[in-house]
């Protein structure tokens, strides 16, 4: 396959599985491109390449208490991989 056909490949995934944003450009969800069965590498740099930017991760509240993570056990959001990819107005035109 091509590069050019590739990334055409790339763009109707894409496309299909996008979402409008806030922002006016168009959000992917990571699961949603994982459950594609692509080439999810390839998808990411094809996001990239297309100015999109893995949408910021909020820490999680840490859970104090008995049924809670011990003091410095507790996940960080620097640890979790993005859920969301945002792409910019007109990217997927």
């Amino acid at each position: 396959m091509t590069v050019a056909a590739q990334s055409d490949e790339i763009q109707a995934l894409v496309t299909r599985l996008a979402r409008p944003h806030p922002s006016g450009g168009h959000v992917v969800e990571r699961a949603a491109l994982l459950a594609s069965g692509g080439d999810f590498a390839a998808v990411i740099r094809w996001i990239d390449d297309h100015a999109g930017v893995a949408e910021a991760i909020s820490p999680q509240p840490s859970r104090r208490g008995l049924h809670g993570a011990p003091i410095g056990l507790a996940g960080d959001a620097e640890s979790r991989n993005p859920a969301r990819f945002v792409l910019p107005a007109g990217s997927l035109n």
